[in-house]
């Protein structure tokens, strides 16, 4: 990430809006939330964290902001052990789904609010809501109420007020969930705009597996209390190291069996449903055991003709059209190989390709795709 000019604060400043987060526990009327999680943010970094309803993320947040004390464990802020500080002196500010504005106060004084009870001088609180006002695009609307604004205009002066305090870290929970879809995506593109030009770290709990792939340098996915996976968004995608995280980020095809031989780079399975599979060895297998591929839809070329020519790598199905789901762009395939379902793209290319094949609902079908994509996500 590079920092723009109006760099907020300084390198010092992201090497203090370090996290890290030690053996952390945390229970609710004996049931537990979080199961003694690690991990570590580093400073200026995007950081998201995914899960569905209940994993724990949202209790992991308010635990860093300070709203929730944990059973056991530690959070540093740099080197700062902050587990039992109260919030207001964390040096995290916390934006939340209701933007919590205070409706009789204007735009401008919304996010003055921090720099006034700070006793700030009233140059610098023009100063400061003036340049933040211009950061969130907004300079024009300060005289305004929140009930005079937009969704995404709340969540702007939402944000400008947390960022007027110059915290070290930003947490944001599911703060586009009251947004719809349109309004979400362009607000992510405005997060992402603000995160690079302040440079401090920012904390993003999310359920939306699309939210958190657009803006983040890196995701932690949670489950059941528990961290499963922590990498760039191309890491979780490509190379997911659970059939929960495979199956949680995108789409994907799952292919379970039993290996039958493995050679230098490459294994085949036996599957009950598909047959023998190519697959590359990602991870230490031997004949015997079972294992989990996944297959990401787009990785799956689908044809109406059985293909001449294949590599050595390309694992063939043969299979007929069961659905079929226009959105646009491309069609969703779904395609029946015995008793399950395999799950394809196809780009619209019949549009402007003369000679492209065109593929209907119970049309015979065969699905291709190499081995080398057949990644493994479970080895009993």
């Amino acid at each position: 990430m590079e920092v723009g000019e109006g760099e907020v604060v300084d390198d010092m400043n992201k090497i203090d809006g370090n996290i890290k987060i030690e053996s952390v526990g945390k229970s609710f009327d004996g049931v537990k939330i979080l199961k003694d999680v690690t991990f570590e943010i580093k400073g200026g970094e995007f950081f998201s964290i995914l899960g569905p309803s209940g994993c724990g993320k949202t209790t992991l947040l308010r635990m860093i902001a300070g709203f929730i004390e944990a059973d056991n464990g530690a959070i540093y802020l740099g080197e700062k052990n902050i587990t039992h500080l109260s919030p207001n002196n964390r040096d995290v500010n916390t934006i939340f789904q209701t933007y919590a504005l205070f409706p009789h106060l204007s735009i401008y004084e919304n996010i003055a609010f921090p720099l006034k009870l700070k006793k700030a001088s009233k140059d610098e609180v023009n100063r400061e809501v003036k340049r933040y006002l211009e950061l969130v695009k907004l300079s024009d609307h300060a005289k305004k109420y929140p009930h005079q604004l937009s969704g995404g205009q709340k969540q702007r002066v939402a944000i400008a007020r947390a960022l007027i305090n110059k915290p070290k870290v930003l947490l944001l929970d599911e703060p586009l969930s009251a947004l719809d879809a349109k309004l979400r995506q362009h607000m992510l593109i405005e997060l992402d705009n603000i995160h690079d030009e302040i440079g401090i770290t920012f904390v993003f709990v999310t359920h939306d597996q699309q939210e958190a792939l657009s803006v983040s340098d890196r995701i932690a996915v949670m489950k059941d209390g528990n961290v499963l996976q922590i990498g760039t968004p191309s890491e979780i995608y490509e190379s997911p190291e659970t059939a929960f995280v495979a199956d949680f980020i995108g789409e994907t095809n799952f292919i379970d069996g039993e290996v039958t031989e493995v050679e230098e780079e490459f294994g085949y399975l036996e599957s009950a449903d598909y047959g023998r599979v190519k697959f590359e060895l990602d991870k230490e297998v031997r004949p015997g055991q079972r294992v989990k591929l996944t297959i990401r839809p787009e990785k799956v070329k689908i044809s109406k003709i059985k293909p001449k020519y294949l590599d050595d790598n390309d694992n063939v199905l043969n299979g007929v059209v069961d659905e079929v789901i226009y959105s646009g762009f491309q069609s969703k395939f779904f395609v029946r190989v015995g008793d399950r379902t395999f799950h394809t793209f196809k780009q619209h290319v019949d549009f402007f390709e003369e000679d492209a094949e065109t593929i209907h609902w119970k049309d015979e079908v065969y699905v291709i795709w190499d081995g080398a994509d057949s990644y493994m996500v479970e080895v009993v």
